[in-house]
């Protein structure tokens, strides 16, 4: 057995693994021999079957069978004890003459190659949002409290306050969709008075175009594709089956103790103070989220390195079930290779800063995920038990450790950005967040 490498360039190798007839005899004897023990060949008795017709039925396969583990095994601790840092698997090159009637075998593997590079964290700087609760905002969301408990009053004509609740049609766009809104959502003194005026049971006719505030209230309220709703520009008709006001609801404590459980909060101020918060706590995972993606998209597009991409194409075309054509294969190479250069960016990432996920670190984020959720459900103090008893069940499932593997490495890299990166703090409003980071079409 000799197995030996020639780097083709940087990123590209080829290995040649050669096995002797010595490396495979010894094992291809015995099992023809077990063979021939077991072997039902009719005109012989069991056992007795000579040993040249066993090698002549099954001696060829048996030898293929054997030279291929001897040489997948011997390849793979190759690569291992090498420590090659290789991209998808090696490819064996096709040989049009192979002889397995030979004594000695040789098989040459294609090898794309890690490329090696440095990351900089500081090369440009990034924007860290702290998103905070406005007091806009905050007296917006006590507005919201106070309708969404006050007393709903019907009335039979609707008015510039009036909450209405009717049908959306459109035959030709197969629009049919039972809706309730605010007039505060119409766009417009026209649309407006569209409505205001009209009684319950009236049927009114609206164009979609510039019909709400927010172009995408038209996907919730008509059911239409998100890529549609910035040119939908058709007629729709409405039929009013509802009207109602809001009487808002009394800023009392019988309100503060339903909204904060009994005695914690017993005034204005305070209801303000915890709505900003816990939208401020809100705003953390959306900041955070942001950062991550920032400093994703800053390291592909400025950590420079080369991939072997024609190997990598060849790889793709004949590594999935079915083999794909070679314009199929650059297709998806081109798809995958931005996702690529990142997994090799934050390889090199854990392996330089020896960020690592343990099993205990596991089981606390999976506890405290499992707390948070129970919280939802009105479950505010599990005992410990409780939540060793669902972590050990959510652990025992591959797919979630797999999940949940990666989202704790997404927490433990965006504290290393944090901590490493070139970062600039800025601190905006939720609404300026919203506009800056997406536009104000988002």
């Amino acid at each position: 057995m000799n197995i030996t490498k020639e780097n083709i360039d940087a990123l590209n190798a080829v290995v040649t693994v050669n096995i002797e007839k010595e490396d495979y005899n010894d094992k291809v004897d015995k099992i023809l021999e077990d063979y021939k023990k077991t072997a039902n060949i009719p005109g012989f008795r069991k056992g007795h079957v000579p040993m040249g017709l066993v090698k002549k039925q099954y001696g060829k396969a048996v030898l293929v069978d054997e030279v291929n583990k001897i040489l997948q095994e011997n390849l793979n601790k190759y690569l291992v004890e090498e420590k090659l840092d290789i991209l998808g698997n090696p490819l064996p090159r096709m040989q049009e003459e192979f002889d397995w009637d030979a004594e000695t075998f040789s098989f040459e593997f294609e090898l794309g190659l890690a490329p090696t590079f440095e990351v900089n964290l500081k090369k440009n700087e990034i924007t860290q949002y702290t998103i905070v609760a406005d007091d806009k905002m905050i007296d917006g969301q006590v507005e919201n409290i106070r309708k969404q408990y006050g007393k709903l009053i019907s009335q039979d004509e609707v008015t510039a306050e009036s909450e209405v609740t009717g049908i959306f049609t459109n035959e030709e766009k197969e629009i049919e969709n039972n809706v309730t809104f605010g007039l505060d959502k119409i766009k417009g003194k026209a649309n407006l008075g569209k409505f205001v005026g009209a009684k319950v049971g009236d049927t009114i006719t609206l164009k979609t175009k510039g019909l709400f505030n927010d172009d995408h209230d038209l996907m919730n309220f008509l059911k239409v594709a998100h890529d549609d709703v910035h040119d939908l520009d058709i007629e729709v008709s409405f039929k009013i089956n509802e009207a109602n006001t809001r009487e808002l609801a009394e800023l009392n404590q019988e309100l503060f103790d339903k909204l904060f459980g009994e005695g914690n909060v017993s005034t204005l101020e305070e209801v303000k103070a915890k709505i900003k918060e816990d939208a401020e706590r809100q705003f953390v995972q959306q900041s955070d989220q942001r950062l991550l993606n920032d400093v994703t998209e800053e390291l592909i597009e400025n950590t420079e390195f080369d991939l072997p991409a024609n190997f990598l194409k060849k790889w793709i075309q004949s590594a999935g079930e079915q083999e794909l054509t070679v314009e199929q294969a650059e297709e998806e190479y081109t798809k995958s290779e931005k996702g690529l250069r990142y997994q090799l960016i934050q390889d090199r990432l854990i392996k330089e800063n020896e960020v690592q996920v343990q099993f205990e670190d596991l089981k606390e984020f999976a506890k405290q995920m499992i707390k948070v959720q129970m919280a939802q459900f009105g479950q505010m103090n599990p005992s410990d038990q409780e939540l060793e008893d669902i972590a050990a069940r959510i652990l025992g499932n591959e797919e979630e450790v797999r999940r949940l593997t990666d989202q704790l490495l997404s927490q433990k890299l965006l504290e290393l950005f944090k901590e490493k990166a070139n970062l600039k703090k800025k601190e905006v409003t939720y609404e300026n967040f919203v506009k800056e980071v997406y536009g104000d079409s988002h």
